[in-house]
């Protein structure tokens, strides 16, 4: 068993902790939960679902952030 596996984040590999949650990616990421989109394997995913929300290898991630402006 390895301890890291490889998954696809807005069309590039990346390689992350096996057991690795989507919560636990983006905070990896530094993006704000409340100001993103996830979408896993093509299904939305809801805010409430993230932190239980393992990863498993080869997982497509898109993640879609909001920023501000005028």
């Amino acid at each position: 068993m390895t301890d890291t596996m490889d998954i696809e984040v807005n069309g590039k590999t990346r390689r992350v902790p096996a057991g690795c949650t989507v919560d636990a990616l983006l905070e990896e990421l530094d993006l704000d939960r409340r100001m993103v989109v996830v979408e896993l394997n093509r299904q939305i995913l809801r805010a409430t679902e993230l932190a239980q929300m393992p990863l498993h290898p080869g997982d497509r991630l898109e993640l879609v952030h909001f920023v501000g402006g005028g």
